[in-house]
């Protein structure tokens, strides 16, 4: 099979495995499914993308086990709260605004998220096209990997462990790495996408990752990512959140700075 009809085919059977969780959270009305989905769509759709690019068999099985470990893993966690948790606020939020419509529109958005895990596979079908032999470049890939990956568990953890405790309701993180970023989360998951431009940085294809990875941290910084989760935790948590705002990263974990308004409150 060509690799254009590889990528369409991945593309439909995530649009059928969206369709039928669109079906399910109709019955459940808890649409965080689909992050679930895309998660575990995205890592199964690069590994098998990485299987059938044209590259050196080495690289294209370290980069199918990479992508089946990533969405593995992250499936599994978010797997977790989709389960033990209701309906994450900004998907409520949605159902809310919508009201009749709520349906029809998760449709499109269900359909939509289809189609970015047939796009953010495509590093790894890039990285799979490359013939080139294993080289230091790509343990380089593999370390921003492993740095990226293990970041991330770390501050989902963190998190969890943060949340389970019923004397926090209410409360704002602020241990481990929610201490020096926001969302160190969404830092570790975008940093892990690098070890992808290094992996496929001789493939013919070495552009794909690195646009991914731009429009990863665009989306992540501006649109779907950060913007909408911190419009929930004002709604959730008010002025503690913006208090932790003046003082702490959006992204890049950073020491965090003085309260610019400590001075002036009363």
């Amino acid at each position: 099979m060509s690799l254009p009809l590889v990528v369409l085919a991945g593309w439909v059977s995530a649009a059928v495995l969206m369709t039928a969780l669109w079906l399910v959270q109709r019955r459940t009305r808890n649409a965080g499914i689909v992050d679930v989905a895309w998660s575990f769509a995205t890592g199964a759709l690069g590994a098998a993308f990485a299987l059938a690019g044209d590259g050196a068999w080495p690289r294209r099985l370290l980069v199918a086990g990479l992508a089946a470990a990533w969405g593995v893993r992250l499936g599994v966690h978010l797997w977790g709260r989709v389960v033990g948790e209701a309906e994450d606020g900004r998907y409520a939020r949605m159902r809310a605004d919508w009201g009749p419509a709520a349906n029809r529109n998760l449709f499109v958005f269900f359909q939509i998220q289809a189609f970015w895990a047939a796009l953010f596979a495509l590093p790894m079908l890039a990285a799979g096209r490359s013939a080139a032999g294993l080289s230091g470049l790509d343990a380089l890939g593999v370390g921003v990997w492993l740095i990226g990956l293990s970041g991330e568990a770390a501050a989902d953890r963190q998190l969890a462990a943060f949340r389970a405790n019923g004397a926090n309701r209410g409360r704002v993180c602020q241990v481990g790495l929610w201490h020096y970023s926001r969302h160190p989360n969404y830092f570790f998951e975008w940093l892990h996408w690098w070890g992808y431009v290094a992996l496929a940085a001789f493939s013919p294809l070495w552009w794909v990752p690195l646009v991914g990875v731009i429009a990863m941290g665009y989306f992540i910084t501006r649109v779907t990512g950060i913007p909408p989760t911190e419009a929930q935790a004002i709604r959730s948590r008010g002025d503690a959140y913006r208090a932790y705002q003046r003082t702490t990263s959006a992204f890049v974990p950073w020491p965090p700075q003085p309260d610019p308004t400590a001075g002036t409150q009363r």
